[in-house]
């Protein structure tokens, strides 16, 4: 089976965080299950920067799956090439993948589908679901309006959580909705580093309004003699303003000096964070997936995530605990973690992600899905 993706950004390009590590992750699994898989992408690696990778040709990641990285010339991924390699590309493939929604190449991609007969896969990756903070939502709308006149015929959304599920179909009312969520990579071993006094907070992902980090930082401040002890590292990167904007709430705090801010962390890098915590919060408002909640759970770590996560079911597992993401739920849920079995708990967590959430059986349930497409023609 021939699987074109097509999206604004690809691996290496992780200042966009996890949506690029999971499409990268899918690709590679997709290519281990005998799918050949172009990717159709751009070089964007932020806003003003670009990978440092060959665009004139298409470049082997592994055998059956290819990249053509596109130069981005504007915003976040305006390419002329793209465009212009958009319609052999599909016509060279059995099934389009699309990633993203408010992108360069998501109208375009969904027109040329229509056009020629070709089925698509889209993945909105959580940017069809809502909450009090959305920005321009009226414009947003009207973008929808348009994919949806775009749209082909044989068209799935595919979705990784049941509510992602519900909010996205309130704007694709009459397009099929499939669930299959993310995997992740679980390590093989796990060389702890435990501490010598506090406890070890961090908090990893997107420097972004969306993601709740002001009330975990002020749930660690309301801790008293615990939030005396804690250490909070904060991994990630985000908009310039926002970032100064955080770093401005730090120092208001009586937690500052134990407040880190590590900026973008991957590789061997994340590993030591995650070996170096007693449990991971993800205070966030909205999410789709959220991959740092499974990435910490295969890791051994215990996590904390909100409501507006779709994790329910840590508490149920016993690796964590489900939360209201306002600063005193958060801080009673810390004080109550503390004094858990976090190792063990950690324990549970892995094991459920290596049951469950392996990127092989991601992998050959997005197979099924692209078969399921197929035979309904």
């Amino acid at each position: 089976m021939k699987v074109l993706h097509v999206t604004p950004s690809f691996y290496p390009a992780l200042v966009y965080g996890g949506p690029t590590l999971s499409v990268y992750q899918l690709c590679l699994g997709l290519a281990g299950n005998g799918c050949e898989v172009g990717v159709l992408t751009t070089d964007a690696n932020g806003p003003n920067a670009v990978l440092d990778i060959d665009t004139t040709r298409d470049v082997q990641i592994v055998d059956g799956l290819c990249v053509r990285y596109c130069h981005r010339i504007m915003d976040v991924s305006v390419s002329p090439t793209l465009l212009g390699l958009l319609r052999s590309r599909i016509r060279w493939a059995d099934v389009v993948h699309l990633m993203a929604v408010y992108s360069f190449p998501t109208i375009p991609t969904l027109l040329a589908c229509k056009l020629m007969g070709k089925p698509v896969v889209w993945s909105p990756r959580g940017m069809l679901q809502r909450w009090e903070g959305t920005r321009r939502p009226r414009l947003k709308a009207l973008w929808e309006l348009v994919c949806r006149i775009c749209s082909p015929r044989r068209m799935v959304l595919h979705v990784t959580s049941d509510e992602e599920g519900r909010e996205s179909s309130k704007r694709f009312p009459t397009t099929d909705i499939a669930l299959v969520p993310n995997g992740v990579e679980v390590p093989k071993t796990i060389d702890y580093a435990e501490g010598t006094k506090g406890f070890r907070i961090v908090y990893l992902g997107r420097l972004d309004p969306i993601k709740g980090i002001e009330n975990l930082l002020t749930a660690c401040n309301l801790l008293g003699d615990l939030g005396a002890s804690l250490t909070l590292t904060i991994g990630g990167s985000g908009d310039s303003n926002y970032t100064e904007k955080i770093q401005g709430y730090v120092k208001g705090l009586a937690i500052a000096k134990q407040v880190r801010m590590v900026g973008t962390v991957t590789g061997e890098a994340k590993r030591k964070l995650f070996e170096n915590a007693d449990v991971v919060v993800a205070p966030s408002y909205k999410e789709n997936f959220n991959i740092v909640v499974a990435e910490a759970l295969a890791h051994g770590v215990p996590v904390i995530a909100s409501k507006g996560t779709p994790w329910k079911r840590v508490e149920e597992v016993g690796c964590g605990l489900w939360v209201d993401n306002d600063p005193e739920s958060l801080a009673a849920a810390i004080k109550t973690i503390s004094r858990m079995p976090f190792r063990e708990m950690g324990r549970k967590g892995r094991e459920w992600m290596q049951r469950e959430f392996s990127w092989n059986l991601a992998a050959q349930r997005m197979v099924k899905l692209y078969q399921s497409i197929l035979e309904a023609s």
